[in-house]
């Protein structure tokens, strides 16, 4: 998954079941589609921390009992759409893992507020100047 997150095997789930897409006569023979089940809340491969992290993430995304479905067809071969199945997986939880780096809060220099101060006084005064009825005529 990532470089300090591998999910064993033993955490997940496969299931195959016929696909709806392109496979010709095999489409219906054939389980090729997969559907990997992994539950977060139950895995070893993860920290506390980042358990709680991952179930805020995917909230939305996890069924009533907790377990991450992820499905793959895009393949007319079985292989091809488990190995797919996997790295959406791992997509998935590289994206639910991901921390934005906090914002450091920031002020203008004084320097810049005394520009910006100085153009908008500059601006209002060619404004000013277009008015008519101005004093300065």
């Amino acid at each position: 998954m990532t470089p300090r997150i591998r999910i064993p095997a033993d955490e997940l789930r496969e299931s195959f079941v016929r696909s709806s897409g392109p496979g010709g006569q095999n489409v219906n023979k054939v389980a090729t589609k997969v559907e990997l089940r992994w539950t977060p809340s139950t895995s070893s491969a993860l920290s506390f921390d980042d358990r709680a992290w991952v179930m805020s993430k995917l909230g939305g995304k996890l069924t009533l009992d907790g377990e991450l479905i992820v499905t793959s067809d895009r393949h007319r071969d079985q292989p091809r759409n488990r190995a797919d199945a996997a790295e959406k997986l791992a997509a998935i939880v590289r994206g639910a893992l991901f921390r934005p780096k906090p914002r450091k809060k920031t002020k203008p220099s004084r320097r810049a507020n005394q520009r910006r101060i100085a153009s908008k006084k500059k601006r209002s005064e060619i404004k000013s100047s277009r008015r008519v009825g101005s004093s300065q005529d």
